[in-house]
């Protein structure tokens, strides 16, 4: 069985923008009907200094939909955490679970983008060792009882936004999720589980795809081919900023479509609920995934496409992929 999330980065394009107060008026509302809906879990990633307001704080909007919710789960996909102090993160993280009962999902990512690393006199050089020690530190802070509120589960998930071999590996020698649902990250995952001195039967893999579920796929690809390119070319246009890269020509969003599902940057799902639940369950067939998100908002969509994606992933993609044999 394999959980579906939602994924948001709360972008307000220029040129379409809205009052950022009704902006995050409706990511509230959409992540309150979908918990009524039944969802699984809702994710939130964090940049800054991005033209388009994406997301910045994730627990700020994480704590807020806590309070707003009764069982969906709230995650991270993911926190920056070398921007961060350990006890900045185990502390709002904390808190977050407390205020949702038990529904934090904390996901940390190593961060990318020099401009982000200069904003908070961080340093880029050793990254992924920073991320390693802040998810080594939260589980120690989490028990610490002088570090109050704790958690109110036991035990709450971390994951390792890491990509590659090597960082999956790295998410296995820790003992902790990997926040991919790459096929080919699940043997170095595996092995790091042992080598690090865990059971590899605790492995737990999650993580986001590129896709945008219809009933009508054609009639929705002209909007969504738009704001697909607007996406991918702001995250490529901002991952050389601050660097003497060339910046990226614009993609092509039928050469992403053409790709489908698949690992990295360049693949894009187009396809109905029985089409993509029957391609997701192929593609995560035999590794330890549990839970697959999709971006509600391709781009900063209007309210009301947003809103019908939204319904589409949990009312139909949902239930057929809990029950879904690979194509």
């Amino acid at each position: 069985m394999t959980n579906v999330g939602l994924w948001f980065d709360v972008r307000n394009p220029p040129g379409a923008r809205r009052s950022w107060g009704q902006l995050y008026g409706e990511v509230l509302e959409l992540c309150e009907e979908a918990d009524q809906l039944g969802a699984h879990s809702v994710w939130l990633s964090e940049h800054h200094l991005f033209d388009d307001g994406y997301l910045s704080q994730p627990f700020t909007l994480a704590a807020a939909i806590a309070a707003r919710t009764k069982s969906i789960r709230i995650g991270t996909a993911v926190v920056l955490a070398p921007l961060h102090t350990s006890v900045e993160l185990a502390e709002q993280s904390a808190l977050v679970d407390v205020l949702s009962n038990g529904r934090l999902e904390l996901g940390l990512g190593t961060g990318y983008r020099a401009p982000e690393f200069e904003l908070f006199g961080a340093s880029s050089d050793r990254r992924y060792a920073a991320t390693d020690q802040r998810a080594r530190d939260v589980r120690r802070l989490w028990q610490d009882p002088r570090v109050l509120p704790p958690p109110v589960q036991p035990r709450p998930n971390i994951w390792l936004g890491y990509q590659g071999p090597q960082g999956a590996r790295r998410a296995g020698l820790l003992g902790e999720g990997l926040l991919t649902v790459n096929p080919d990250s699940v043997r170095p995952y595996l092995a790091g589980l042992v080598e690090g001195g865990h059971d590899p039967e605790a492995a737990r893999m999650a993580g986001g795809i590129n896709a945008w579920i219809s009933d009508d796929p054609e009639a929705d690809w002209p909007v969504v081919r738009e704001r697909l390119a607007y996406q991918w070319d702001s995250y490529r246009r901002h991952a050389v900023e601050g660097t003497d890269k060339a910046l990226p020509a614009p993609i092509d969003p039928d050469a992403y479509r053409a790709r489908g599902l698949g690992a990295g940057l360049g693949h894009f799902l187009l396809a109905t609920p029985q089409d993509a639940a029957a391609r997701i369950a192929k593609y995560v067939e035999g590794s330890p995934t549990e839970t697959i998100f999709i971006w509600v908002s391709i781009g900063g969509m209007p309210f009301e496409l947003t809103q019908r994606h939204l319904r589409t992933i949990v009312c139909d993609l949902g239930p057929l992929l809990r029950q879904a044999r690979p194509a």
